[in-house]
């Protein structure tokens, strides 16, 4: 039993000492976003305060996070909006225009609750539920790229 002990400790270290390598020679980051539709072929959009156009719901994992639970964050905070079945992941994509090194994973949500209307705060200019067929003017291109490839059946990209 002693032995498993050193070996234990040992692995753990080489874990430790290759995770803390990766981060600094391959570091990456990695968003959520969530395609989250309702009964009535609408999806929910928000505009942000700080950067043009309409996008998904969404935003940053952090440290030490679990990208669903990123994404459960992130949809409370944005939307008012909690997951009640699982979602779906679509796609990951390379976000090359925000580094070299970040992607986005995007799941698909059409079980939820709306816990209350999502008013106006320091990050959220607008937010709400559109026809797909009448997304609002400014609705960024990787926006239409995702519904077209989830709901059209449109071939994936790589790229955001």
């Amino acid at each position: 039993m002693s032995d498993s002990t050193p070996k234990s400790k040992a692995a753990r270290f080489v874990t430790w000492g290759l995770h803390t390598y990766w981060r600094f020679s391959r570091g990456m980051t990695l968003g959520v976003r969530a395609v989250v539709l309702d009964g009535q072929n609408r999806v929910f959009l928000i505009r942000h305060t700080y950067v043009p156009g309409w996008h998904l719901p969404g935003g940053g994992v952090e440290t030490g996070e679990a990208a669903l639970d990123a994404l459960t964050r992130e949809l409370r905070e944005e939307a008012c909006i909690s997951i009640d079945k699982p979602p779906v992941l679509a796609g990951v994509f390379f976000n090359h225009r925000s580094s070299r090194r970040d992607h986005v994973l995007v799941y698909v949500i059409r079980n939820f609750s709306v816990l209350e209307e999502k008013k106006p705060d320091r990050e959220i200019a607008e937010a709400g539920f559109f026809p797909l067929d009448q997304l609002p003017e400014g609705t960024t291109a990787a926006t239409r790229q995702r519904l077209a490839e989830i709901l059209e059946g449109q071939p994936p990209s790589t790229t955001w």
